[in-house]
């Protein structure tokens, strides 16, 4: 286990390493933000956003496409399903999540995720002055954005240790931006896990681990005339590379009473693209931690909570202060049917208003 989380890691270190260096200079129109492909770091399932976040380690459902591909050999189904619905900013932002899982053989597992985050009804004003300057909002037209992933899992038991698993996605990015300019994307993620038989749980999951491009195509025959009025820049066709990251996860399982239990899971977010804003940094590596907490009656009923997104922000005396996202959830098991709910926020804690989110999942046997 520890052979194959150091190869993950060095994998992950070589490759941010190399596109950061090599988008320092923005040569050939190449970059590479620090919140390229963002809404791809949000999460799925209102199980995992009531507990911050932390699945690497504990996932063993249809979500595992997104969080650790190799938690999709937990499933016991023939057949997984999950859907998920949540709107944020007081319902501008819809985020959507739909998955699917089904068996290969007893040594395998397949997945697929959808992700869609997205806003409609923007207006576009380009014209809101007539030919003599004239206000005329009959010609307000309106656009949405949107962003789509698209993950392909496969999972495997691996032989080298007995309980680790394997897996890997390979995901397709399409953003778009009305009829103004659209992107399109590729990478690979890959995913470890290690259960064991006291009620330890161990995963590592490396998001981008080639580097995710993102293909910026502009229509700027629609945007030209304005933005130099304006004195905008008008944008250039340009390629963005999302740098990998690495989560490390592990959690533990208690037995409180005959009829209650306790989970409780801590995920160590570490990023390669310089300083943030977060408990551990330097120069090269910044590590965002987050706990979550789960509590069982009978593992049908389930009261959620959990603490990410911890910063030091500055306040208007020139000091600062410690500021934390909590989260909060609930869940109930009926039969092959799973309903969770969770109580959060898109960001930090902030004026943004927190959002229900609800994931409703079903196991489907032949």
């Amino acid at each position: 286990m520890f052979k194959n989380l150091l190869l993950l890691f060095i994998t992950t270190l070589i490759f941010s390493k190399t596109y950061s260096q090599s988008s320092t200079s923005s040569a050939g129109g190449v970059t590479a933000p620090k919140f390229s492909n963002e809404f791809m770091n949000i999460g799925v399932g209102a199980r995992a956003l009531g507990m911050a976040n932390t699945q690497v380690s504990i996932v063993q459902d249809v979500t595992s496409g997104y969080w650790n591909p190799a938690g999709l050999l937990d499933i016991k189904s023939d057949y997984d399903v999950a859907l998920m619905h949540s709107e944020y900013f007081g319902g501008i932002i819809q985020y959507d999540y739909a998955g699917f899982a089904v068996p290969i053989d007893s040594m395998s597992h397949l997945g697929i995720s959808v992700i869609r985050l997205g806003a409609d009804d923007i207006p576009d004003t380009r014209f809101l002055y007539d030919a003599d300057g004239r206000l005329n909002y009959d010609n307000i037209r309106f656009f949405g954005v949107a962003d789509y992933g698209f993950l392909v899992s496969y999972a495997r038991h691996l032989p080298w240790i007995k309980g680790l698993k394997g897996g890997a996605n390979f995901k397709i990015i399409y953003r778009n931006v009305g009829n103004f300019a659209n992107a399109w994307g590729f990478g690979l993620d890959a995913g470890l896990k290690l259960d064991l038989k006291n009620g330890w749980h161990f995963g590592a999951m490396a998001r981008d681990i080639t580097g995710t491009f993102n293909a910026w195509a502009h229509n700027t025959a629609l945007v030209a005339e304005v933005f130099a009025q304006t004195g905008n820049a008008i944008p250039r066709n340009s390629i963005e590379i999302t740098l990998p990251r690495l989560i490390l996860s592990a959690s533990k399982e208690f037995v409180i009473h005959k009829k209650f239990g306790a989970l409780i899971a801590v995920d160590l977010n570490t990023t390669f693209d310089g300083r943030r804003n977060v408990p551990i940094q330097t120069e090269r590596i910044s590590i965002d931690p987050g706990m979550g907490v789960e509590l069982n009656y009978l593992k049908k009923v389930f009261l959620r909570g959990g603490v990410h997104n911890i910063q030091q922000i500055k306040d208007t005396k020139g000091g600062t202060f410690t500021s934390f996202q909590p989260t909060f959830g609930v869940g109930i098991n009926i039969s092959r049917f799973t309903i969770d709910y969770a109580f959060t926020d898109v960001g930090n804690q902030s004026e943004a208003l927190y959002s229900n989110v609800f994931s409703l999942k079903v196991a489907i046997n032949k």
